[in-house]
């Protein structure tokens, strides 16, 4: 079975605004990299097809593929910390809420959030029917 990290986006308004924030970061950097504190004791696991989930304002709204972990020195010294390498495309999901949680959480296949596809057409779907409504539905049976 697959094991997934869940993160909150904190200070992120919207999956548009996680997507600009990234896209910046990537042009930055030349890759993705999101850095922790602790490397997860159970990286073989994720490394296994597993994904970061990000919660944006109360719900996991998109994941990405976890490529790598990484050892991150700290310039001027200080404790290293871990360097998450991230794919770049963001697949939306289901809008499933989560309760504010400080750093990250480990997050089963069995429990994670179905696919809804690629971010890039999230808009169009979100104008339709807002997350909100939607999980309502699926929950009623009725998506």
């Amino acid at each position: 079975m697959t094991l997934n990290l869940l993160k909150l986006a904190v200070g992120i308004e919207g999956v548009d605004h996680l997507r600009t924030v990234q896209a910046q970061r990537l042009w930055r950097k030349g890759r993705l990299v999101h850095v922790t504190r602790f490397r997860p004791r159970r990286a073989d696991e994720i490394l296994d097809g597993g994904s970061m989930y990000w919660v944006v304002r109360h719900r996991i709204r998109v994941r990405q593929r976890i490529l790598a972990f990484e050892r991150h020195e700290i310039e001027g010294g200080g404790k290293p910390k871990c360097a998450i390498v991230l794919d770049p495309e963001l697949i939306a999901t289901d809008p499933v809420h989560r309760r504010p949680h400080q750093g990250w959480r480990y997050l089963d296949g069995s429990a994670a959030p179905r696919d809804l596809g690629p971010v890039g057409g999230l808009e169009a779907r979100e104008e339709a029917c807002p997350p909100e409504m939607a999980a309502e539905l699926r929950a009623l049976g009725l998506l």
